[in-house]
């Protein structure tokens, strides 16, 4: 099963080059055994760690089990394979990488630290939740890697959890099997096995298991507003950041588990019909069968393109791990208060296709003429740019207000934020401001990973981002020092940070109120109207 890693260890090669300057880093114990990493350029590293069992054979389709003990001395020296799934073509404006390792023996998470820190000192831990639809992504990828955080003081940790159909995946059969066990989210339950993890073992590493934030971007969003809401997640983090993770029904509903409603097949009954393509007459044969077939083309290309034809639930309504829906969720303020950060881009992700602007508009039912005035007030804005910004607004930047608003109302201090910053070689490219996932970079300053020629000024606003997010993970409060004043969150006020296309960061009333609130206005009106 670890045949893999080798694999890993030469895609990282052909991604880094040669590690100058690398001596072994501090031992650590964690339960299982004795870790040895590496070092280089002050930042200690393990990679590669279980945090669960391999889940194969037998385990697939099963809630994660604990990893196994070893003796002797452990190297953690190379990142594991990601999770198994479909490989993304490669897409116009994203800079190509190298295609890492993937295998269903994935479980694994990597530590970045300062290599040395002061004695007796509890560093704050980020632990990182990637995105990717639920059915890309992994911490292969060197944009999320720790190094660059670490060096303001803090411990992060990354993982791989189950994707596609190995981690979102329903069948009668698995139902009856074990049914003490939980169902369908295997990749939140692995997300939850991964800071079970963390809780118990980063003070080895020098982290604080008292000072835990979570961070992730769209499905990691997505995941962390869910886990906020889960009971098997409490008490597992104190501190969250969510980056472009929607909050409304429309991105975040949830699959019935076993109940079919008219054009939505229960998860189950999407696993009859996957076992049917496939060929399998019962659960023994679908474990039977290669990874690779069940993943298929799965990515997120495909899933947007086939719809229900894809045969894939994303997180269930099983209720255990996922009891409600995330707008019911933050209706009723069903998440656990806490400290939080988030927001989305500023041309955030948008599924929307109207092929002209009366279409685009005659969405808003008797709203339409404002729509008209607040979405196009002269009368140029291009038919693109209209869905671009619509379908941003209603997908993500809306439903951070929304999410923001709910965690406000509980007396939890809320930083909200809008990236709208693109990097000098990308504006040709996008013309209608920062693309969905564009901030991750910056908050892991990172740019040089993702930019061909990063100038100065995206060096420094990757730098100030980062800052915030330290400073946040520290504290609960992203303002310090030589920060500009990051307001926190109120409805009575709307602030939030803007981090506009010059690099400035200005905390300011929101300037896209009057459009979030006729969003707002459409999301209740589809609540009120919703089939009960």
């Amino acid at each position: 099963m670890r045949a893999g890693l080798a694999l890993a260890a030469a895609f990282v090669a052909a991604v880094a080059g040669p590690a100058a300057g690398q001596d072994r880093a501090p031992i650590v114990r964690v339960e299982q055994g004795r870790l040895t990493g590496t070092v280089q350029d002050g930042i200690a590293a393990w990679r590669g760690v279980p945090y669960a069992a391999a889940p194969v054979g037998p385990l697939r389709w099963r809630p994660p089990q604990a990893p196994a003990r070893w003796s002797g001395l452990r190297a953690a020296d190379a990142l594991s394979p990601d999770c198994m799934q479909g490989r993304m073509p490669n897409l116009p404006g994203v800079r190509p990488t190298p295609p890492a390792p993937l295998s269903e023996d994935c479980l694994y998470l990597n530590v970045w630290r300062p290599q040395t820190t002061p004695r007796g000192e509890k560093l704050p831990v980020i632990v990182w939740i990637h995105g990717g639809a639920f059915v890309n992504g992994g911490s292969s990828d060197a944009v999320t890697w720790g190094d660059a955080l670490a060096r303001r003081g803090v411990v992060v940790v990354t993982f791989n959890y189950r994707l596609g159909r190995l981690g979102f995946f329903a069948h009668p059969e698995l139902t009856a099997e074990h049914p003490e066990d939980g169902r369908g989210n295997y990749g939140l339950m692995d997300q939850v096995a991964a800071l079970k993890w963390v809780r118990r073992n980063i003070a080895a590493f020098g982290g604080d298991p008292a000072n835990v934030t979570v961070m992730g971007e769209s499905a990691g969003g997505i995941a962390i507003n869910l886990l906020l809401g889960a009971r098997p997640a409490e008490g597992l983090f104190d501190k969250a950041v969510i980056l472009s993770g929607a909050g409304r029904d429309f991105l975040g509903g949830g699959r019935s588990l076993s109940q079919d409603a008219p054009g939505a097949l229960s998860a189950e009954s999407q696993g009859r019909a996957l076992a049917t393509r496939l060929g399998a007459n019962d659960l023994a044969a679908l474990r039977a069968l290669p990874a690779d077939r069940i993943t298929g083309d799965l990515n997120m290309v495909t899933l947007v393109i086939g719809g229900p034809a894809a045969l894939f639930s994303g997180p269930i309504l099983d209720g255990q791990m996922v009891s409600r829906s995330l707008e019911a969720q933050y209706r009723a303020n069903g998440q656990r208060p806490m400290p939080v950060i988030v927001g989305a881009t500023s041309a955030d992700l948008s599924l929307e296709r109207a092929s002209d602007k009366d279409v685009a508009f005659a969405q808003f039912g008797d709203r339409a003429d404002e729509a008209r005035r607040l979405y196009d007030p002269a009368g140029d804005v291009p038919i693109d740019g209209i869905n671009r910004a619509i379908g941003a607004d209603r997908n993500m930047i809306e439903p951070a207000r929304f999410v923001a608003r709910s965690f406000a109302s509980q007396g939890a201090p809320v930083f909200e934020y809008r990236f709208g910053y693109v990097a000098q070689e990308k504006r040709a490219a996008a013309p209608w401001g920062a693309d969905h996932a564009s901030d991750v970079p910056y908050a892991f300053d990172r740019v040089q990973a993702s930019l061909d020629a990063p100038t100065a000024t995206d060096q420094a606003t990757a730098t100030r981002f980062a800052d915030y997010l330290a400073r946040f993970a520290r504290t609960g409060n992203p303002n310090g020092p030589g920060l500009p004043q990051w307001p926190i969150y109120g409805a009575d006020t709307d602030q939030l940070m803007s981090i506009r296309p010059d690099g400035a960061f200005v905390g300011e009333a929101d300037p896209l109120k009057a459009r979030l609130d006729l969003m707002q206005g459409a999301a209740d009106r589809r609540w009120t109207e919703r089939p009960q």
